[in-house]
């Protein structure tokens, strides 16, 4: 499906992948995390060749990955704070989520929202959900796939600075997006790099985003 793609996320490096409706983000960004496996080519996670990983290997790496889905899907019958603390759940780790899922609650503005049930959190509210569940496991790299599609543009200015906070602890930032505005002003806050893809192909953005 791509041809002469190349990406790399390195630790610290902040990134938008931009393109037209059906240029294939989604499919670039599964593969970046393991959910797709590429037919030719190579992709390596962290440093393995992702088509030679078995199950195993491939989940212990998406440890490493935080990935905030555009259509963010929760257990409905669960408070928010236990759909938060999940991944740390299913990963035998429920013991370390105490003060520190306290502490993610108050940094994306849940904490009173902590015993409530998904379906009464607003559109910002579950986005906002849906980053620190994807950052509760410590993960080195972020991705996200139109996270500011279905909010408006006060909410996705705040989601955008808790990604750049991510991002100045050192995480890797990839962030799927149309919303030029949102490029715009991520620009005038930290030094990001805009990728369009088009034609199968990536291309480095001018700098007129």
């Amino acid at each position: 499906m791509f041809s002469d793609v190349s990406l790399n996320l390195a630790p610290g490096s902040f990134q938008f992948l931009t393109g037209p409706s059906g240029a294939g983000k989604t499919t670039l960004l599964k593969l970046c995390y393991g959910e797709l496996r590429a037919t030719s080519g190579h992709v390596r996670l962290f440093g393995q060749n992702a088509r030679e990983m078995g199950r195993d290997e491939v989940a212990l790496a998406r440890r490493k990955i935080g990935v905030v889905h555009q259509d963010c899907q929760f257990l409905d019958h669960l408070p928010v704070a236990e759909n938060i603390a999940l991944p740390l759940t299913v990963a035998g780790r429920a013991q370390e989520a105490g003060d520190y899922l306290e502490d993610l609650l108050r940094w994306v503005g849940l904490a009173h929202q902590a015993g409530q049930l998904p379906p009464e959190l607003s559109g910002g509210e579950r986005q906002r959900a849906a980053l620190a569940r994807a950052v509760i496991i410590s993960p080195d790299v972020i991705i996200a796939d139109e996270p500011t599609g279905n909010i408006d543009w006060e909410m996705s200015q705040r989601l955008l600075r808790l990604l750049i906070e991510l991002n100045k602890m050192g995480k890797a930032v990839l962030i799927a997006t149309h919303d030029m505005n949102l490029i715009r002003t991520a620009k005038t806050q930290v030094q990001s790099r805009v990728l369009r893809l088009n034609n199968r192909r990536l291309q480095a953005a001018g700098v007129d985003l």
